[in-house]
C-alpha cells in the first residue's frame, strides 16, 4: 500500500491571515453576521475530495477498507470522500470529546461512541475533518491499533501548520491551514455552523455573543 503516490500534495493556506476577507456566499442568513472570511469555498473542498478518493481507490484496489469516520465534525466529509471512492468500502463511527464548547483542545480524550466492526486484520482508514495539536488523534491512533488492523492511515481534510504536539504520519492531507479556529463543513462553534458548505473563520463578536 506504500506504492508511489501521485496524488498532489495538501494545498497550504499559510497567506490567510494577510488575506482580505472573502465575501460570504448566501447560505443561511442567520450564521452571515458572524462569518469573518472564507477560507475555503465549496468547490474548492469539493476538488480536493476528488483528488483525495482517487488516490484512495488506487491505494486500496483489491481491498474493502473500513473507512472510520470521528464524529461529530467528520460526518460531512464522511459521506463526500466515500461517494469518491471506486471501490467497495465500510463505514464505522468513533465519537469523542476533547473540546467541549472550547475553541481549543483540552488533550483529554473521551470515547463516546466506539466502533461496531471488530478491526483486527482489516485495512483501516481514519478519517478526520482536522488535525490540530494531534493528542486526539495520537491517542485514537494507539487505541485502535492496539486492536491489530492489517493497516491503519489517516485521511484528514484540514491540518492546521505549526502547532503538532506529538509526531503524527498522515498518508492524505487536504488543506495545510494556519492555526485559526475554523468552522463549517461539520466543523462547529458550540454546535452551530457545521452545515455551512465552506469552512470559514468566525468575528471576534461570535465568540463573546455564544
Amino acid at each position: 500500500m506504500k506504492g508511489e503516490r501521485e496524488m498532489e500534495g495538501p494545498v497550504a493556506l499559510s497567506d490567510a491571515h494577510d488575506a482580505p476577507a472573502d465575501p460570504v456566499a448566501p447560505f443561511a442568513e442567520d450564521y452571515e453576521r458572524d462569518i469573518q472570511r472564507v477560507l475555503l469555498t465549496e468547490e474548492q473542498i469539493q476538488g480536493k475530495l476528488r483528488e483525495l478518493g482517487a488516490a484512495i481507490t488506487r491505494d486500496y484496489a483489491g481491498r474493502v477498507p473500513l473507512l472510520v469516520g470521528v464524529l461529530k465534525g467528520a460526518f460531512v466529509l464522511m459521506a463526500d470522500l466515500a461517494r469518491h471512492v471506486h471501490i467497495p468500502v465500510e463505514v464505522d463511527f468513533m465519537a469523542v470529546a476533547s473540546y467541549g464548547a472550547s475553541t481549543q483542545t483540552s488533550g483529554v480524550v473521551r470515547i463516546l461512541k466506539d466502533l461496531d466492526h471488530d478491526i483486527e486484520g482489516r485495512h483501516v482508514l481514519l478519517v478526520e475533518d482536522i488535525v490540530d495539536s494531534g493528542l486526539t488523534l495520537n491517542y485514537l491512533l494507539k487505541n485502535l491499533r492496539g486492536r491489530r488492523p492489517a493497516s491503519l492511515e489517516v485521511c484528514a481534510l484540514l491540518q492546521k501548520v505549526g502547532i503538532q504536539r506529538v509526531p503524527l504520519d498522515l498518508r492524505y492531507v487536504g488543506f495545510e491551514i494556519p492555526p485559526e479556529f475554523v468552522i463549517g463543513y461539520g466543523l462547529d462553534f458550540a454546535e452551530r455552523f457545521r452545515n455551512l458548505p465552506y469552512i470559514a473563520t468566525l468575528r471576534p463578536e461570535a465568540y463573546r455573543e455564544a
